[in-house]
């Protein structure tokens, strides 16, 4: 059996459940070190345990690779200018999203807005940049933030800057009548200008893309909010009235008690009077 290597191992290990994130890195950190790997072993023992918004990704990564790529390609076109993609990014950011609450249900953790949309978030930031550098790929241990945004640091809470207007494209250079004499060729500056501005462009179009799904997540949360608001209000009304009728069949049975000790008193009294009729009709007879 060839023996493990870095790459494998972290690859394993970022497939766990995330509770059994810290034993299995202590087990193949061992693996590593017993095969003469010891500074991949000490790597490996440094790796952080990923946020559960994390750990959702990378499983994106090794159990739906395919939508994931799917996302990094949409990006791949926005970045070379091709601004018709951009549809296809946000359908495939939302179908990851879909996926993303699926494995985090199926997997016992809370799908809550706030983490779905850290989901989404650091699903556009490994779209911007291209891949998962410096990480393996499905092997992050922190989220990651899209270009225009930042981590305000309490609850997960992200800033949502307001969007600045659309980068104008640059003007196009006139071409110099001596293109020998500027040491440059001008068809090469324009097509290098062009190709900067619609970088920058589709840049702009994800970091858009990403603080609209965020706005919409944040709408979301809001609307879920206010309906378990609603819901808590009408369960509280309900147990109001449950409780007040609890307390009128109380009254009502301690009624009907008080009444049924007061018929068997007049049972008994109606008893007694029997016997003394019946014993006076035995003194007639005798």
């Amino acid at each position: 059996m060839p023996a493990m290597r870095y790459d494998d191992a972290v690859a394993s290990l970022f497939q766990v459940p995330l509770d059994q994130f810290v034993t299995e890195r202590k087990r193949l950190a061992g693996e590593l070190k017993a095969a003469g790997d010891k500074d991949g072993a000490t790597r490996l023992a440094k790796l952080a345990r990923p946020p559960t918004s994390a750990w959702a990704v990378n499983q994106l990564w090794w159990h739906a690779r395919a939508a994931v790529e799917a996302l990094f390609e949409t990006a791949r076109r926005l970045r070379d200018g091709k601004l018709e993609a951009a549809a296809a990014h946000r359908e495939a950011l939302a179908k990851l999203r879909i996926q993303a609450m699926n494995i985090l249900t199926d997997a016992g953790h809370g799908a809550t807005e706030a983490t779905l949309r850290r989901v989404a978030l650091t699903l556009s930031a490994l779209a911007a940049a291209g891949g998962w550098d410096p990480d393996l790929p499905g092997a992050l241990s922190a989220d990651r933030d899209p270009p225009g945004f930042e981590a305000l640091g309490a609850g997960g809470v992200i800033a949502l800057p307001i969007a600045p207007p659309a980068t104008p494209a640059p003007p196009i250079a006139k071409a110099p009548e001596a293109p020998e004499a500027a040491g440059a060729e001008p068809d090469d500056d324009l097509a290098r200008e062009r190709r900067l501005a619609a970088e920058a462009r589709a840049r702009e179009l994800a970091a858009s893309a990403a603080r609209a799904e965020a706005a919409a997540a944040l709408r979301r949360a809001e609307a879920e909010r206010a309906k378990v608001a609603a819901e808590r209000h009408r369960l509280e009304a309900a147990l109001r009235t449950a409780r007040g009728d609890v307390t009128q069949r109380e009254r009502e049975v301690a009624r009907l008690e008080r009444d049924l000790a007061a018929a068997r008193d007049r049972v008994e009294q109606a008893r007694a009077v029997a016997e003394g009729l019946a014993e006076r009709l035995a003194q007639l007879d005798n």
